[in-house]
């Protein structure tokens, strides 16, 4: 068999054939995280990483199926696969029935209407609510009856997806209330949300529901929500940078630059400005040639770790009685 995946479905089909004794094959956007690359190979498939878009993964899966002659497992527009993703809304609802609201990430529209099919039959009056990445808000665009344009980076690729299948698309029309849109900024908080709070580790795709629930509080008010975690394949890497990023922005991890003077005890004085202040000091930079003011000046670029944005800007304060700080 052979199939098209930016990694879930591939480690899925990648699995069931081992489990099958059948060989398959999995096409592969370049972009994808080795993360599933490599548990995709692990499965025993065959990886074949193949053009910059998901689109151009599935024009060459399409195209191995013709010239060998495999079975072709469409990973969002086949019933089959649809209705094994809404099998996520049966347990949501059997679990807690009193849910009234599902929000699921869309990609090429497989999972969401597998999820509307199944809510809406055991519980008419639920609402479906589907997440697309900004950049990839192709479902969205389809419903508004506008152009779709889809494009760029993002860290949900697991839902980066341009061409939406027909028969999920029909259903969506049919049972999905809306599909909203999220930045990558809500997304990459939402992911560092789920591992300090709830110590889950959710990719970029995974992350999306909550991602709504953040850019959109006021739609979800008063609601019991349900929100779909649809995997965990974030790489290492990936992940340490989304966390320090949202450190950075949360104002738990500063930059800061100082012009300072060139002369003994400085540095030994900021450093005690900033350990009164009960900062941690995790890494300097300090600059002497190239200072732009004086030769008798140099330049500091110091990362500190504070508690949160009210310490962190005690401890700006603390340092600017007697030294001009930017942050950076």
């Amino acid at each position: 068999m052979v199939a098209f995946s930016s990694g879930n479905h591939a480690q899925a089909i990648a699995l069931s054939a081992k489990l099958l004794g059948i060989p398959a094959t999995i096409v592969m956007p370049s972009f994808t995280p080795n993360t599933k690359v490599q548990h995709t190979r692990g499965h025993g498939a065959r990886v074949v990483l193949h053009g910059d878009t998901l689109a151009e993964a599935g024009a060459e899966a399409h195209r191995l199926a013709a010239a060998e002659r495999l079975v072709f497992v469409h990973p969002y527009d086949d019933p089959r696969i649809i209705a094994g993703q809404g099998t996520i809304a049966l347990e949501m609802l059997q679990d807690v029935p009193a849910l009234d609201t599902l929000v699921v990430p869309v990609g090429g529209g497989g999972m969401i209407a597998g999820c509307a099919v199944a809510a809406r039959g055991l519980k008419p009056e639920v609402k479906v609510i589907g997440v697309e990445s900004a950049g990839y808000s192709a479902m969205h665009q389809l419903l508004a009856g506008e152009p779709v344009t889809v494009g760029g980076d993002t860290i949900a690729e697991g839902i980066a997806v341009r061409d939406i299948g027909k028969t999920p698309l029909a259903i969506a029309r049919a049972l999905v209330d809306r599909v909203l849109t999220v930045d990558e900024v809500a997304i990459e908080h939402a992911i560092a949300l789920f591992l300090e709070v709830e110590k889950t580790v959710a990719e970029g795709a995974g992350a999306t529901g909550v991602a709504a629930l953040l850019a959109y509080p006021d739609r979800f008010r008063g609601k019991k929500v349900g929100i779909a975690i649809t995997g965990g394949n974030i790489d290492a890497r990936i992940l340490s940078n989304v966390l320090l990023r949202d450190l950075l922005r949360d104002g738990r991890i500063l930059r800061l630059h100082l012009q300072i003077p060139d002369r003994p005890g400085v540095l030994a004085d900021i450093a005690g400005k900033i350990g009164d202040s009960g900062g941690n000091i995790i890494e300097v930079s300090h600059q002497r040639l190239f200072a732009s003011s004086s030769v008798q000046a140099a330049e500091l670029e110091v990362m500190v770790e504070a508690r949160d944005k009210a310490h962190a800007n005690a401890i700006v304060e603390a340092l600017e009685r007697s030294y001009i700080v930017r942050q950076v």
